[in-house]
């Protein structure tokens, strides 16, 4: 159960690492009348362009390897000849 726990925080500090370098959260602060506030602003728009951006590049990676193995035609991959 601990280790689930850790892994679990990590993940959860590392999304929000990743978050914070991609752009998709900005923390703001400022202070009024001796009050201070943070606010955390959530980007939807940049995350589903970088979902798409990821979705396309997964693609793009399955349709290489199955394009070198011949999956994507159908066709045997040729195999070396030795004289």
């Amino acid at each position: 159960m601990r280790g689930f726990l850790i892994v679990l925080v990590l993940l959860v500090v590392g999304t929000v690492g990743v978050g914070f370098y991609r752009g998709w959260f900005q923390l703001s602060t400022g202070s009024t009348a001796g009050k201070s506030n943070a606010t955390i602003t959530v980007d939807r728009d940049k995350i589903q362009e970088d979902q798409d951006k990821l979705k396309k590049q997964v693609k793009d990676v399955a349709k290489n390897v199955g394009d070198r193995t011949g999956a994507a035609t159908g066709k045997p991959k040729e195999e070396a000849r030795a004289p």
